[in-house]
């Protein structure tokens, strides 16, 4: 059975993240979960960059849902209000993991979601690195669907794959890549 993750609106937000776990997920390494709310916070970040970028990330949102139509989860606003967390306005995303039966959150925001916290609700927390290189290491043909985005980002950026991995810390994904 594959993993269930709830990714967290940081990790949706900036792009290339967001394409190469999008790619993973489509080449089935793991079942992409989401809430409403985290795509919220998602559209309102892109929405700083101007209104071309927050009418991109709609038409995103779009293909995202329909492309995974068991991904979207509400929770109980009840529930919500049960938990605790060192950063309330981050209670939703952990509400959207145990609504959904995810196995762990994937953020980039560590400090607040203590391993301990989320252990004593069943849920594991991974970062980005770490999640992506452990992806590799039970599929190592997976390299071939992380690539293709992280070598598009490098030409359009004009960058190495390595600087662009590395600039949005992933360095152990670069070396693991033999980047």
């Amino acid at each position: 059975m594959t993993a269930r993750i709830l990714l967290d609106a940081c990790v949706l937000y900036p792009t290339l993240m967001r394409q190469m776990l999008v790619a993973a997920a489509r080449a089935g390494a793991f079942q992409p979960l989401w809430s409403p709310r985290i795509l919220d916070e998602w559209r309102h970040a892109a929405a700083r960059s101007g209104p071309v970028e927050a009418e991109i990330v709609r038409a995103e949102i779009a293909l995202l849902t329909s492309g995974f139509p068991g991904a979207m989860v509400a929770p109980d606003p009840d529930l919500i209000d049960r938990l605790s967390l060192p950063d309330p306005d981050d209670r939703h995303v952990l509400a959207a993991a145990l609504s959904g039966r995810a196995e762990a959150i994937l953020t980039a925001n560590l400090k607040d979601f203590p391993t301990r916290t989320l252990s004593r609700h069943g849920v594991l927390r991974y970062d980005p690195d770490g999640f992506f290189c452990d992806l590799l290491t039970e599929d190592g043909e997976l390299a071939g669907t992380l690539l293709p985005p992280i070598t598009l980002a490098a030409e359009q950026l004009g960058q190495s794959p390595k600087s662009i991995l590395k600039k949005s810390r992933l360095p152990r994904l670069a070396k693991r890549l033999g980047l």
